[in-house]
């Protein structure tokens, strides 16, 4: 199965340890950035999700429009299998959208639910 599906990971998904459990494998990323957008703090989060990434603070990315709020990650190529099982780890304290990072790259984003339209 070819990873040809662009994700883009501002947080807990960059981890070795967080790949490596839920795609049996450590993936490459390349650098990249969501404008418009900032970062706020989950409060409460599913519980496997704290256990398998190491930490109790997780974000989620919410659209503010203002181009001047810039997020940093990096593009994750994922398999249509892979994408599916990051959709399990995220949960339902996220939606989907694809959106247009700085680099004018579409890419999956995982947002405040209900900012995937």
């Amino acid at each position: 199965m070819t990873a040809d599906v662009p994700v883009f990971s501002y947080g807990t998904l960059q981890l070795s340890e967080v790949q490596l459990a839920n795609y049996g494998r450590t993936l490459e990323g390349s650098p990249d950035a969501l404008l418009g957008y900032r970062l706020i703090a989950l409060p409460d989060r599913d519980p496997d999700a704290v256990r398998i990434s190491g930490t109790k603070t997780h974000f989620v990315v919410r659209r503010t429009g203002d181009p001047a709020d810039r997020v940093p990650g990096v593009v994750l190529l994922l398999t249509a299998e892979e994408l599916a099982r990051t959709d399990r780890y995220e949960g339902s304290d996220y939606g989907r959208a694809e959106l247009v990072l700085e680099s004018g790259r579409r890419a999956l984003v995982y947002v405040e639910p209900d900012e995937d339209g």
